[in-house]
């Protein structure tokens, strides 16, 4: 993100006619202190000014290293400083998990919101009043737009462009764009994200009866024979479910079924009635509707995207070098 920025304005020129042109954004990192700290995996940063009274027009989040559902630690300083900051005015941006911050931070109560679609079910059961959008890449909320969020993953580039583009101008951000390959998700979030809920399980009943259907998926009236393994009254175990799962125990099933059929989209050439029948849908037309619903794609977009990326990466890479022609 910081080369990026950097990049603005200055890297086209000197690609294209050889001379660097003017920066047009002064970009730092900016830390708790300025002595170099060693931040996740071993990367040794050293910030160029530590958090003080210094009023900034962007503050970027580019994420933070937690599981998604532990308690945050020791960043009080941080979010009181991120605070500060928005209320004088500045775009206070997050990419990934960084949105973790904003909510602890009081900043998004009754907002949209996104971030790492991991995240989600943590952001939504701790702060009810967030509105988040798990399909999105790209969110902008709040007074004047200035609390913005970008997905997981990669979404640090779309969150890079859509600040160029706004502070400074949309040709900058295109050249940007075309110096860094750098390709916008416009699909969101949803055909990468993975359906089961991540949500930790703390009911034993039903940690049993998860691990059961995971390997049964196929099962016919998965709902009425979970009901039966768990000993509860039907109302009991569907509302105990929910609670622990964060979903019905019916979108749970669909959840499992669409994962698998993702994997056979990726690793498969089977026609989609036999995929559908092999996940557990007689009816290859419900199936089709409820992948798009759920994924964001159809099968066939989803297999094309995906199963192509996987084929690519599995390839030898002496498959993919061009054959250079010995001399006579």
């Amino acid at each position: 993100m910081l080369d990026l920025f950097c990049s603005a304005g200055r890297d086209w020129n000197l690609v294209t006619d050889g001379e660097p042109g003017e920066q047009v954004v002064d970009a730092q990192i900016v830390a708790r202190h300025s002595e170099a700290f060693e931040v996740a995996n071993g990367a040794l940063v050293r910030a160029r000014a530590a958090l003080d009274d210094e009023q900034y027009d962007i503050v970027c989040v580019p994420e933070l290293a937690i599981a998604p559902h532990a308690e945050l630690v020791d960043l009080e300083r941080e979010i009181a400083w991120l605070v500060k900051q928005h209320a004088g005015g500045a775009i206070v941006a997050t990419a990934c998990s960084g949105a973790v911050l904003l909510a602890a931070a009081g900043l998004l109560e009754g907002l949209d919101a996104t971030t790492h679609w991991a995240y989600c079910d943590s952001i939504e059961r701790r702060y009810p009043g967030i509105r988040v959008h798990r399909d999105r890449a790209l969110v902008a909320a709040g007074v004047g737009q200035r609390l913005v969020m970008a997905g997981g993953g990669t979404t640090w580039l779309d969150l890079s462009l859509y600040l160029l583009s706004r502070v400074v101008d949309l040709e900058t951000a295109l050249q940007v764009a075309k110096l860094n390959l750098i390709d916008w998700h416009s699909v969101g979030q949803q055909p990468y994200a993975h359906l089961v809920g991540t949500r930790q399980v703390e009911d034993a009943v039903i940690a049993k009866c998860q691990e059961w259907i995971a390997a049964r998926s196929t099962v016919e009236a998965p709902v009425a024979s979970m009901v039966r393994l768990s000993g509860l009254p039907e109302r009991t175990f569907k509302r105990r479910f929910r609670k622990a799962a964060g979903m019905t125990p019916l979108e749970y099933v669909h959840a499992i079924r669409l994962e698998q059929a993702k994997q056979l989209l990726e690793t498969t050439d089977e026609t989609l009635d036999k995929l559908a029948e092999r996940v557990g849908y007689e009816d290859a037309t419900f199936f089709s509707r409820l992948f798009r619903r759920k994924v964001g794609l159809t099968p066939a977009q989803y297999r094309r995207r995906f199963g192509a990326l996987r084929s690519a990466l599995s390839k030898p890479l002496s498959q993919a070098r061009a054959t250079v022609p010995s001399r006579p």
